[in-house]
């Protein structure tokens, strides 16, 4: 049975989250951007109008700016994003069970079994954009196809520039649709990616389709190493809209390999009392979060930057403890011993800590010279305080300090405030 696959994406998610919420904003152009204070004056999300004025994601907000003084700057509120997000998803799952995300704004649909209960792939896609619209006051896209890249290459290169924003792109018009486009417009090549194949010459993504498996094999192999097969057949098989796998709500639930923070500073850190604070914000934040889904981790990761940005220098190092834990004043020591092992002593501009080789936190090694359940039941406690009442309820007197961004950090997600 032909499957029938959705990619729904939101157009500018933030930017219309915003402007939904500001209706004032209806006929202006609206960018959502971080905190220029804080190095993070990047456009995250510009409405349509602000496109058309020039305004672009990940350029600067002083770029932006140059290009549409008239813009709207709004600060981004990342919960918020996130609560709309949930909302949409719900929509979707009333059409089916087979929801699988694929960013904050986009996800896939498996509607196979919901064409007799809703009607045409079509008409399930004008009902999913007048739901979320009507809810929302987000404008959704929505690609169709037999596959899942087939749905996302109809959702990216021809439902955004449709005024309806539904395209289908069946296997079977494959040549007519997706082949004529140039190579870049290929779902998973970059920039690097399309100049290898401009050396190579291919230049369209039919020509890429058209040339047999094992030439091309031998063609990247050339390119980029004996180590090339997986992706060439990774690449050949999206230029011809293969992809045999499902869409599975369970994809992003799989067993963490590694549980990590990294955060890039205000200011560079040049004393040891400014950097330990970091490191030990940086320590909890990780076990915590190891904690919360039940892991202990034997291998420390520690990693920085170090000034100036134009020529940094840095290292990222591991070491293995002799026992798996998540308790955090354990593993801050081992993250000291490891960052002061390998700093090279110049301001440090950004600083990472992660913790692997996970197991679970259900059984732990005893030993004679600490009172391991005092110490559990403590930060189970404290763990409890953070989540009932939020992370800034509670914390070492040590964040108070100038050099400390917990509290700033508690009132963000993702590195942008909530």
């Amino acid at each position: 049975m032909k499957r029938i696959i959705m990619l729904a994406d939101c157009q500018s998610f933030y930017a219309s989250v915003e402007k939904a919420a500001h209706p004032e904003y209806a006929d202006k152009p609206v960018a959502v951007a971080g905190d220029p204070a804080r190095r993070s004056g990047i456009i995250l999300a510009a409405c349509p109008i602000a496109k058309k004025a020039g305004v672009s994601t990940a350029e600067t907000l002083g770029e932006a700016l140059g290009k549409c003084p008239e813009l709207v700057v709004i600060r981004p509120r990342m919960q918020t994003y996130i609560d709309v997000s949930l909302m949409i998803t719900e929509i979707y799952e009333s059409f089916t069970d087979l929801v699988e995300p694929f960013s904050i704004d986009e996800q896939f649909l498996d509607v196979t079994g919901s064409l007799k209960y809703f009607g045409s792939p079509e008409a399930i896609a004008k009902q999913i954009q007048a739901k979320i619209m009507l809810a929302t006051g987000v404008w959704s896209r929505v690609g169709i196809g037999d596959t899942k890249i087939l749905a996302k290459t109809a959702c990216d290169n021809f439902a955004k520039k449709n005024p309806e924003g539904i395209f289908v792109l069946p296997k079977a018009e494959v040549s007519e649709h997706l082949w004529p486009l140039p190579i870049n417009k290929m779902f998973g090549v970059g920039g690097r990616m399309t100049n290898h194949f401009l050396r190579m010459g291919i230049h369209t993504i039919g020509e890429l389709a058209q040339i047999p498996l094992g030439k091309f094999k031998q063609m990247l192999r050339a390119r980029m190493g004996k180590n090339s097969d997986i992706h060439a057949e990774l690449l050949w098989q999206t230029a011809n809209g293969i992809d045999p796998s499902p869409v599975s709500p369970q994809t992003h639930r799989i067993a963490p390999k590694s549980v990590g923070h990294m955060m890039t500073l205000p200011r560079d850190y040049g004393t040891k009392k400014e950097i330990d604070t970091i490191l030990l914000e940086l320590t909890e934040e990780v076990c915590r979060d190891s904690r919360r889904k039940g892991y202990m981790g034997s291998v420390i990761s520690v990693g920085c930057m170090c000034s100036p940005f134009d020529s940094p220098t840095g290292f990222s190092r591991q070491l293995t403890l002799p026992d798996p834990t998540n308790h955090t004043n354990t593993v801050y020591g081992a993250v000291r011993t490891l960052f002061y092992r390998f700093w090279n002593g110049l301001p440090v501009r950004r600083a990472g800590v992660a913790l692997s080789g996970l197991v679970a936190d259900d059984i732990y090694q005893v030993t004679l010279f600490e009172n391991q359940e005092k110490m559990r039941a403590l930060e189970r406690a404290t763990d409890a305080i953070k989540d009932r009442f939020g992370s800034a309820a509670i914390f070492r007197a040590s964040s108070m300090t100038a050099a400390g961004q917990a509290k700033d950090r508690s009132a963000k997600i993702g590195g942008h405030y909530r």
